[in-house]
């Protein structure tokens, strides 16, 4: 299962790059504005930069809700890196956005997927990827990670080659339980990445290794 960090934020993605582990970013309108990010052309300058740090895919959400414009933004966010994923909703604008950009060879993140439907719908309109929103189906009481693994279980099925991106992830459990389901790809916080390389036995090892070497070499 391959890593990407979910935000808009440059130092959080250079220290994820740092760490050689991360394979893609996705960043959304909230993102951006939670990083100061402002308009149309500061919001291209930070994807450019992002994508200067990062090989892999960048995701870039639309932000019109009608087809036309989800089209017209989709094909000028395809001009703006070498390595874009479209981003558009699990809409029927967005399915037939999709069919429009994917026929264009424009690769796409299907957002906002709740439902095995729509995870299917966006597969037969093209879409590179669907993201099924964990946290926000665990937020009303609904298991988020059981999508995930049916969503899997359906594409493996019928040999659909659509990757399962498991989004909205909230802490470092859900990477793990992502895994297990079959997801082709997390995206996730920085804290959470954070979280995921720290263990207490870790750190209470590697103190006790230290102590051990300092009485072994003290005068």
């Amino acid at each position: 299962m391959k890593l990407f960090l979910d935000t808009a934020d440059v130092d959080e993605i250079r220290r994820g790059a740092r760490l050689g582990v991360v394979k893609g970013v996705t960043t959304n309108p909230s993102l951006a504005a939670k990083a100061g990010v402002g308009g149309m052309e500061g919001y291209k300058a930070v994807v450019q930069e992002i994508a200067s740090i990062i090989d892999g895919p960048i995701s870039v959400e639309v932000v019109s809700p009608d087809v036309e414009g989800m089209i017209t933004e989709g094909k000028e966010y395809a001009t703006w890196i070498p390595n874009p994923w479209v981003k558009l909703p699990s809409t029927a604008a967005g399915f037939e956005a999709m069919n429009a950009l994917s026929r264009e060879g424009i690769e796409i993140n299907q957002t906002l997927c709740f439902s095995v439907n729509q995870a299917l719908l966006g597969a037969q309109a093209g879409a590179t990827a669907v993201s099924p929103f964990v946290g926000r189906m665990d937020d009303i009481g609904q298991r988020g990670m059981g999508l995930v693994g049916e969503i899997v279980a359906v594409f493996r099925q019928h040999g659909i080659k659509t990757q399962v991106l498991a989004a909205s992830i909230r802490h470092a459990f859900h990477c793990v339980e992502a895994a297990k389901a079959g997801a082709h790809i997390a995206t996730v916080p920085y804290p959470v990445l954070a979280q995921m390389a720290k263990h207490p036995l870790t750190d209470i090892g590697l103190e006790r290794f230290l102590e051990d070497w300092r009485r072994a070499n003290a005068p």
